[in-house]
This record gives C-alpha cells, structure tokens and sequence, in this order.
C-alpha cells in the first residue's frame, strides 16, 4: 500500500512526514515546489513527486499508483477541492488537515461519488479537527436528545505560517454558527463570555471553526458554536473589524496580509510543542435545560496533527471502510482523543 503526503516541506507536512518514518512507514513525498520537496525526502530516505494542483486529470495521474493522500498544502479552500477531484477519479483515500468549515461542506457535496469510487474522503485529520469531534460525539453519546453543542479549546501555542494564512483569509467573511441545522454567518466575534476550559475561567469569543460543519455530521444537533479565549481588547478590536471586514475580502488585502505572515517562524519550536498542551471542552443541552460538560487536556495542536495524520493514514490502510465522506470520530471512533492526552 502506497500513500502520500502533499505538502510536505510546509511546517506541518514536515512533522506529519517524520511522525510517519518513526512507525516505519515510507509515504511518497510531494509537493508543488521540486526543490524543496527533493530536499526533504532526501534527508529522510524516502521518495519524492513534483506536481501543482492545476489540473484534475495531471492530478490524477500523479495519483494512479497511491492508495491514500494526507493533503497538508494550504489554504484548503484554494487546493481541497482539485485534490479531492483528482482522489475520485484515481481511487485514492482522502485525509488533510484542514480546520476551514467550507472545505468539510464541500467534502460531503463529493459523499456519493466518493461512495462509488470506494474511497474516503475526511478532512480534519488533525487538531483540526479530531479532539473537539470526538468531544462532539462523547457528548451526543451521553445525551442523545442535545439539541445545542458549544465546544472549544484554549491552545498557548503560536500558529505556524499555514494557519495564520488560512485565519486571515476567512476575516472577509465573518463569523459561523449553525442554527436550526443550518450554517449562518454572523459577524466577528458574534458572542463572547466566560468559560472554564480546563485552565480556569476566561473570556472568550466564537470562531468559525471547522466542527461547526463536522460537529453536525458526527452528532445530528442542530445547534452548535465553537469558543477560543480572547482578550478582551481582542474581542473589541475584532468587533469594530465587522464595520470594514469587506475590505479584507479583497485579493489585495489577502496577499499583502500573506506576505506580511511570510515573515513570521514557520510555526512553534519542539520545545515549545512540547510545554504547550491544550485544554478542549464541550457542552451539550437539551430543550429540558440539562447540562453536561466534558474537558480533555491533549497535546499541542502540532503534534497532535502528526500523530493524528499518521494514525488515520494506517487505520484507513489498514480497515478500508465503505466509501464516502467521514467526520474523524465517525471514521475512527469517539475514543480516537484519547490517544493524544497531555500527560506532563
């Protein structure tokens, strides 16, 4: 079985290529840049490809000897859907690393071709989104009749370049809830109030983050909102944005914004990875009014995407499911979290 990580020499890739190596296996490296790919794989003895994501049918080429790809090659929202095009027409499993809410929508729209062509697609299969979707589903096992889900997650750890550059270009668009089973945007910051992630109680502010798509195929509620911690000059600043957030819909606010990121680290060092762990919480209710709350303390996010990456990769290799699009919690288990808790 051959599978392939895209992407690689990102910050991420790299990490996902090394956390493979130490379970001894050889996925082939690929990415859009020749050198950087090559350098790569040569310093970890493992084959490399050069292709871009132009052109569904070249893609697809590329992929007609590869049982399975880990697209790590951001923003998703300009790279998912070619891949997953490409994954349909080669037979070839489906996994990246995306937290964007559109590119898991866009995900299930593909569910019945990827139902024929036998294959999986499941975007998420790191801290984006595997913690807080089994979270999602431990509480809906608790509490079948939920009819509201808030989840969220206190991370300390700084953003690598990808992430900063996917953040940035959903500024344009808002925030995102669901309502009534129903994705709504809203504007930055839509709610803000104290929450007790695992750390104590801090204030915190609504995100348009993946689960509110994922969370509603793993769980069926209706009604879901996702929390970080945020300053509260952070909420302010973020609330006074919605007056202007049309001006970062522009490509040239973008791309100045993408060079700006460019100059920053490629992402936390190991030891930073290692001291930063992160707090997940979830809380579901139902129309009685009764509560249940859940809090997990993992790994840092980076090195939960690794390992994540990596333990989806061989549980598909391994246990080929029926075709389709996949939540990680509906693929793996609502237990998957519990391979990635924080012990100091």
């Amino acid at each position: 079985m051959q599978w392939m990580i895209y992407g690689a020499y990102g910050y991420t890739g790299e990490l996902i290529a090394k956390e493979a190596i130490s379970h001894q296996q050889q996925p082939i490296l690929a990415g859009r840049n020749s050198a950087k790919v090559t350098e790569l794989a040569n310093s970890l003895g493992l084959e490399a490809r050069s292709f871009a994501l132009e052109s569904v049918g070249q893609v697809a080429k590329q992929l007609k000897d590869i049982d399975l790809v880990v697209h790590c090659a951001g923003p998703f929202e300009l790279t998912a859907e070619v891949m997953m095009k490409a994954c349909i027409a080669s037979k070839t499993h489906y996994l990246d690393i995306t937290g964007e809410l559109e590119v898991f929508e866009l995900a299930a729209r593909f569910n019945q071709q990827a139902l024929e062509a036998g294959i999986v697609l499941c975007p998420g299969v790191g801290f984006d989104v595997i913690p807080t979707d089994c979270v999602a589903a431990q509480l809906k096992q608790q509490m079948p009749d939920a009819t509201h889900l808030r989840l969220g997650f206190d991370s300390r750890s700084r953003m690598s370049r990808g992430t900063a550059k996917t953040s940035v270009r959903r500024i344009g668009e808002g925030g995102a809830v669901r309502i009534n089973g129903k994705i709504t945007n809203v504007p930055l910051a839509y709610k803000a109030e104290k929450i007790d992630f695992g750390g104590g109680e801090k204030l915190a502010m609504t995100i348009p983050w993946g689960d509110v798509s994922t969370a509603y195929y793993s769980t069926g509620i209706g009604n879901i909102e996702v929390f970080i911690p945020a300053h509260p000059k952070l909420v302010s600043r973020m609330r006074r944005m919605n007056w202007f957030r049309w001006l970062f819909r522009t490509e040239m606010m973008k791309n100045w914004l993408m060079k700006k990121i460019d100059s920053q680290p490629a992402g936390p060092k190991d030891e930073e990875r290692e001291k930063y762990y992160t707090w997940v919480w979830g809380e579901a209710k139902n129309d009685q009014g009764d509560v249940i709350t859940l809090r997990k303390q993992v790994l840092n996010g980076y090195t939960l995407t690794a390992q994540g990456a990596v333990t989806m990769a061989m549980h598909v290799l391994a246990n080929p499911p029926a075709g389709g699009f996949y939540t990680p919690s509906k693929l793996y288990g609502a237990d998957l979290v519990e391979k990635f808790s924080y012990s100091a």
